[in-house]
């Protein structure tokens, strides 16, 4: 095959790899073509090409696959029960036993209030514990 068309088949497994969800295969894929049109421009024969991007392909999925997907795997996002601690400002006077509004992480939660004491808009509280989408806050 001409090295332009291994160049070509491996640029496109490289964009296919970006427009779908992480498996990793067709980037190791784009690479070992790539490679393979470095040998064809050498001027390797077809049968060495072919053997070329096969042993590439799948050494480099062997050896850095695995690696790669820890090293970009997802972040779990923070579970509920870890605003435990957080600090929140009061968004309305809250009555003792009452609910109200509070801001926590630039987002308006429900809100009671832990103890029995009245709180008024502005004070900062801490979460003590979280109940659903409601937030329960002691007095800082």
């Amino acid at each position: 095959m001409a090295p332009w068309l291994w160049v070509v088949v491996g640029i496109a497994l490289l964009v296919v790899e970006m427009f779908t969800p992480g498996g990793l295969f067709a980037l190791f894929f784009g690479a070992g073509a790539i490679v393979t049109g470095g040998l064809s421009a050498l001027g390797f024969g077809t049968v060495v090409q072919w053997i070329s991007f096969t042993v590439v392909s799948l050494l480099l999925v062997v050896t850095l696959r695995g690696p790669l997907q820890r090293r970009i795997a997802r972040v779990e996002p923070p579970r509920v029960d870890d605003l435990v601690g957080e600090e929140a400002v009061l968004i309305d006077d809250v009555a003792a036993g009452a609910t109200g509004r509070a801001e926590l992480r630039g987002t308006p939660w429900s809100v009671r209030i832990a103890s029995g004491i009245p709180l008024r808009a502005g004070q900062r509280c801490k979460v003590e514990r979280v109940e659903g989408l409601t937030l329960w806050l002691r007095a800082e």
